[in-house]
């Protein structure tokens, strides 16, 4: 494999995890996970592919009771990945991305960008295919959950040097 279709398919896996999370369907959003993958997200941390697919049906009402329309109902939700830095090292793969979300939240109906943070993950590709391994979702809005004041792809790269 080369690094380009590497890259390639892993914004594809990130892709579809965005899809999957923003439309709820908590079948594929389990299925960008390795079977031991790990979420660490705002509500808590999630071990397994099985743990991961049962948080992920909670994920409309939880997110529901937090961001709102206009009309008080559950916003609907688009998330958007910028700035990716993916690092490769054979079978295993690193990547630093910050992310924003956009809802129908804002004066009747408009767009609001109410949350934005970085993706730290852990990816491993298995029988060909890439899937996150551990995911760490930093909120910059949530006070714990902050990414911190130190470049993000300085430890990303400590730790692929590291496997090495």
């Amino acid at each position: 494999m080369s690094y380009a279709s590497d890259r390639a398919e892993i914004a594809d896996l990130m892709a579809r995890y965005l899809l999957a999370m923003d439309f709820h369907d908590a079948d594929a959003y389990a299925e960008c996970f390795a079977e031991d993958g790990e979420l660490d997200w705002a509500m808590g941390v999630a071990s397994g592919r099985e743990a991961i697919r049962a948080e992920a049906r909670t994920f409309a009402s939880k997110i529901g009771e937090i961001f709102k329309d206009h009309q008080g109902n559950p916003a609907k939700l688009r998330h958007v990945v910028n700035q990716k830095v993916i690092r490769v090292e054979g079978d295993l793969a690193w990547n630093t991305g910050f992310w924003w979300e956009m809802t129908n939240g804002g004066p009747d109906g408009s767009i609001a960008l109410p949350s934005f943070g970085i993706y730290e993950d852990e990816l491993v590709r298995v029988d060909g295919r890439w899937l996150f391994k551990r995911r760490k979702i930093c909120n910059e809005f949530l006070p714990g959950r902050e990414s911190g004041s130190v470049n993000p792809v300085i430890a990303m790269d400590a730790a692929a040097e590291k496997a090495a």
